[in-house]
């Protein structure tokens, strides 16, 4: 089992100010794994019927703990009234730490009837991040990352499984959707993640989209609506500001991991063309890591000239967050477009290639050149 300070220390920042840690991700992306790397706590399965039991009556069972405990519910939202369970546990015992685990977050099932502001923090625990690969997981191989993806099981194997994609996704209509949004249709659901994972990193067409997985528009909006809450696409909105020539309301949509982008594809390796593409991916999970998702935007015109990603900051800055494999390709024409708009803030190049931060020249404008790493820990943005 791989220890994961980044993760177990800011679970641990969480508890200086919050008595519960809301730990959400996909199914198998890790969060029971990381849950039990707490050394002495309670830990309690909710899928098993004996805890259930248990947490019938939480004031008894809070009572009989001790005052120092940490307490994990794994899987949390199976309990009957999960909400009740976590806000007495804050309310009456906050001496106790709390990790509440779920493959969902809390808007994701009716079962939640308080949203414990104030009470609780969330922590999005995307695929394995990049930086982890270098350190943690000693993963060299950029390419192995991006074709495998970032869950833990298909990552550390050596040859990428078919079946494991098909299961989970089974797994997540079935467990997820199903279960928590009563969506019946499941070929129309899984032909449409099918279809929104083909065409991740695009900007979305419901009207396509419709014709395609044979749904109706109002059912492929809901339906990604559902997706998005249960992680398994992220919609990135577009940034303007009023210029005439921007992109104002089309989102473009981003699959959760690149190893199912690449199976719904069907590569078997990696080609030149295909990395970029799947590296802002990669980079997307640390800037979620990193920013609140609030404030993640992309930036095109109807010229077709696009940012990657746009950072919104205090103050009226943006920051500008461009991905390259290979940083002596970038052209800063678009950025200097961008700029003449919106002249507050820094700009970023997030390149694998970058192995020291430093700082380049382009005739009027400065650019950061940086690796994941670099952004994850920085204060500069």
């Amino acid at each position: 089992m791989k220890n994961r300070p980044f993760w177990i220390e800011r679970i641990k920042q969480v508890w200086k100010s919050r008595p519960i840690a809301w730990l959400s991700g996909v199914r198998r992306v890790g969060k029971t794994t990381l849950a039990k790397m707490f050394p002495d706590t309670i830990f309690l399965n909710c899928d098993l019927p004996s805890v259930i039991r248990r947490l019938d009556d939480p004031e008894y069972f809070y009572e009989s703990l001790d005052k120092r405990s940490i307490v994990i519910f794994d899987e949390v939202h199976r309990v009957e009234d999960p909400s009740r369970l976590l806000k007495i546990a804050a309310d009456e015992y906050p001496h106790l730490k709390i990790l509440a685990t779920g493959s969902s977050t809390l808007a994701a099932t009716k079962k939640f009837r308080d949203s414990l502001t104030g009470r609780k923090q969330l922590i999005y625990l995307p695929p394995v991040l990049w930086n982890e690969c270098l350190s943690v997981f000693d993963l060299k191989n950029l390419d192995h990352r991006l074709l495998h993806g970032g869950l833990p099981e298909i990552l550390l194997s050596e040859k990428k499984d078919a079946s494991f994609f098909s299961e989970w996704i089974d797994s997540f209509y079935a467990r997820d959707i199903q279960e928590l949004f009563g969506i019946r249709n499941r070929i129309g659901f899984i032909k449409l993640l099918h279809l929104l994972l083909r065409q991740s990193g695009g900007l979305i067409d419901y009207t396509n989209l419709a014709k395609l997985s044979e749904l109706s528009r109002p059912s492929v909006k809901a339906h990604i609506e559902a997706m998005s809450i249960a992680h398994a696409v992220f919609m990135l909105p577009p940034f303007h500001g009023g210029g005439r020539r921007e992109i104002t309301r089309r989102p473009k949509c981003y699959g959760f991991d690149t190893g199912f982008v690449s199976f719904v594809k069907g590569w078997e390796s990696i080609r030149d063309d295909d990395r970029g593409l799947l590296w802002e991916h990669v980079a997307l999970d640390v800037l979620r890591t990193r920013f609140y998702s609030s404030n993640i935007y992309y930036w095109r015109d109807k010229s077709n000239r696009e940012i990657d990603f746009i950072i919104k900051a205090p103050k009226g800055k943006v920051h500008t967050m461009e991905c390259k494999i290979n940083p002596d390709q970038f052209d800063p024409k678009t950025l200097r477009v961008f700029r003449s708009l919106y002249p507050e803030g820094d700009n970023f190049l997030i390149s694998p290639k970058i192995k020291q931060s430093c700082k380049r020249r382009y005739d009027d404008l400065i650019v950061n050149l940086c690796s994941l790493d670099d952004l994850l820990y920085s204060n500069q943005c």
